[in-house]
């Protein structure tokens, strides 16, 4: 009779260990996509790094030259876009709001035929501006970014 208790009481500490593990994981797994998900991040920053390593790599301005209305078009979706709960404050929006417009400015200029020296100023001051925003992203992560480069 006491080893069936015993047993009875063992699958039953069992069984609500499991549970627990199991609502942990749910609850990671809603964590992680609400905080590692920022789709428009993740898809000016392709571009972005696509026009910026070359000119900082071999000061190589064709892919900006090419990439610059990309670039002014995925800034304009990020800024329309809803922004992650933890990242949805003024100083992001303020931040995507200038990278709207520079990047609008910059496609600007590419058209308008600038000078090599001003383009490569305003394309590193928009990478500058990129990773602000990142930095900010990864901060309300609890994270830090190395900005590198």
């Amino acid at each position: 009779m006491k080893t069936k208790l015993f047993l009875t009481f063992l699958w039953i500490v069992i069984l609500a260990a499991c549970a627990k593990k199991e609502e942990a994981q749910a609850n990671e797994d809603t964590a992680s996509t609400e905080v590692n998900d920022w789709a428009e991040l993740d898809s000016f920053h392709m571009i972005m790094a696509e026009a910026f390593h070359p000119f900082k790599d071999s000061a190589n301005l064709e892919p900006v030259k090419t990439l610059a209305e990309e670039l002014a078009s995925e800034a304009d979706k990020w800024a329309a876009a809803s922004l992650p709960a933890n990242v949805d404050n003024d100083e992001v929006k303020g931040m995507l709001a200038k990278l709207k417009t520079d990047t609008r400015s910059l496609a600007d200029k590419v058209k308008a035929g600038a000078t090599n020296e001003e383009l490569g100023a305003d394309l590193t001051t928009l990478h500058d501006s990129f990773h602000g925003i990142m930095e900010a992203w990864n901060k309300s992560k609890g994270m830090e970014h190395k900005h590198d480069h």
